[in-house]
């Protein structure tokens, strides 16, 4: 148990013979009752700066907890933002890759087509010039004819009529 001021200001001392001055120990006394009051005021004020600055300190100690616990959450969901960007990112170029090859073979089929169109226009023109050449020559044969008289008649006539708008 620690001795208070009022325990060194009660102590009672026994006489003795040839003992101390007792006028210049209670004077002692009363000098360490202030020096010891001093000092537990002292330890007190020290202890309520102690008190002080360990709440400060746990208070900082708590910021700079959710701090750490809020940049680590900040960076979890940086990478999950950037983890799904570039899933995002892949997915639209498969996809484009996958339009892009959709769009050539559609393009490849048109021009398939187109070049099929183009010769069978070839093979058409190429008869229609045959059978015109033909009608020509025919024509030529009875221009070149000694007599018109050797015609058939309107029934020949008519079958070059015909022949002619079939080619035509």
């Amino acid at each position: 148990m620690a001795l208070t001021p009022l325990d060194i200001h009660n102590k009672e001392f026994r006489h003795a013979f040839r003992g101390y001055d007792e006028d210049e120990v209670n004077e002692f006394l009363d000098q360490v009752i202030k020096d010891y009051e001093a000092l537990i005021r002292e330890n007190k004020d020290l202890e309520s700066q102690i008190q002080t600055l360990q709440d400060r300190l746990n208070h900082f100690t708590n910021i700079e907890e959710t701090l750490s616990k809020t940049i680590i959450v900040a960076q979890e969901a940086a990478d999950e933002v950037k983890g799904n960007a570039k899933k995002e990112a892949q997915l639209i170029i498969r996809e484009s890759e996958k339009n892009a090859d959709r769009i050539i073979n559609e393009a490849l089929v048109k021009s398939g087509k187109i070049a099929l169109e183009i010769e069978e226009l070839k093979k058409q023109a190429s008869i229609y010039r045959t059978r015109f050449r033909t009608l020509l020559e025919a024509q030529l044969e009875l221009l070149k004819a000694d007599s018109w008289d050797t015609l058939e008649g309107r029934g020949s006539e008519e079958r070059e009529r015909r022949s002619i708008d079939s080619v035509i």
